[in-house]
């Protein structure tokens, strides 16, 4: 079993949306958000590519801004690649692919909640984890101060 691919992919060539960024041991792109679902359909359908396993997907509060990050794997030709896409704080919006990898499904949820971002065309947008109350309250913000254990970052 393949442990993944640590050179590089053609993936600009086939994708010109991508952006190389500084990764760590997979490679990493930039994409811009309006770009991401068409982006994400070509991951996973191009014969060269296959990226038919999305095994995490999280976002990341930069206090200027969010980033989502999305981890990719073909689980038939054993790469890797991780698709970052920079959102604005204030109206965190992205397109869901939820239709594409079905895990998206709940990950997208949890990012939903925990950071407030709006998943575009998701079945089911709502809380996952926290209880009823906890609408809009993003607790993993970076910005969330909780009165009951004066955290404040």
């Amino acid at each position: 079993m393949s442990t993944g691919t640590t050179t590089p992919l053609p993936l600009q060539e086939l994708l010109p949306a991508l952006t190389p960024t500084e990764g760590g041991p997979w490679p990493a792109y930039l994409v811009e958000p309006g770009e991401w679902l068409a982006t994400a359909t070509a991951l996973r359908n191009d014969d060269a590519l296959q990226f038919n396993f999305l095994f995490c997907l999280t976002c990341i509060d930069w206090k200027t801004h969010l980033t989502m990050v999305y981890h990719l794997r073909s689980t038939r030709l054993g790469h890797h690649a991780i698709i970052k896409s920079n959102l604005n704080r204030e109206q965190p919006e992205i397109a869901s692919v939820s239709g594409i990898w079905r895990t998206a499904e709940f990950h997208e949820r949890e990012v939903y909640e925990l950071f407030g971002v709006q998943f575009t065309n998701h079945p089911n947008l709502k809380l996952l984890i926290l209880p009823a109350g906890w609408e809009g309250k993003n607790p993993l913000r970076k910005d969330f101060e909780d009165p009951v254990n004066m955290i404040k970052l």
